[in-house]
């Protein structure tokens, strides 16, 4: 992907947009759109770029939305601010130019001290703070969501978990099981 100038936006100002943007992928998911491209045209496509986020990562939570009824724009909206955040900030608002590929994943069945999920989905989130995600990931799946409703966290504050500790997984784990009230 090139490089996104960063928009002029302020806070409120690009949240408004992307409302907008999620609301014109909800009615094109239901009027047929089955992909990125059909559901995000050039404006929004570009719009979507200077806050971090791609095409197909706002068509998955259209999409899961759509399909599963459990993504509300409010959890669409936390995630892109931290990405948004992160990008601006710490990116400069340049993307990496990497993807990672799924393969690059620990399996799902991976556990750390007996939680399963956990090892992928902090690499998981590590990604999509960099803007690095495979077409075929999606950092909020059908997966993700269940495991941290059931832990008691949501997406955003997972995401801002891992961009507040780094490197750093023992202190990920340590201060996820002390959110979920497993220490």
């Amino acid at each position: 992907m090139s490089i996104a100038e960063p928009p002029a936006l302020n806070d409120a100002e690009w949240e408004s947009e992307f409302r907008r943007v999620w609301e014109r992928g909800l009615a094109a998911g239901r009027s047929g759109a089955r992909t990125p491209d059909a559901m995000f045209g050039g404006g929004d496509a570009a719009f979507l770029a200077g806050i971090g986020c791609t095409k197909q990562e706002l068509f998955d939570f259209v999409d899961d939305a759509l399909g599963w009824g459990d993504v509300e724009f409010e959890t669409v909206l936390g995630v892109t601010a931290i990405r948004r955040r992160y990008f601006l900030g710490v990116q400069e608002g340049r993307w990496t130019g990497r993807v990672v590929p799924m393969s690059a994943l620990p399996a799902k069945s991976a556990a750390v001290d007996g939680i399963a999920w956990l090892p992928r989905l902090i690499v998981k989130a590590r990604i999509k703070l960099r803007g690095e995600m495979d077409p075929d990931l999606m950092y909020g799946c059908g997966g993700d969501r269940p495991f941290l409703r059931q832990h008691g966290m949501t997406l955003a504050q997972f995401l801002q978990l891992v961009w507040d500790k780094g490197d750093d997984d023992r202190a990920i784990i340590d201060a996820f099981k002390r959110a979920a009230g497993l220490n």
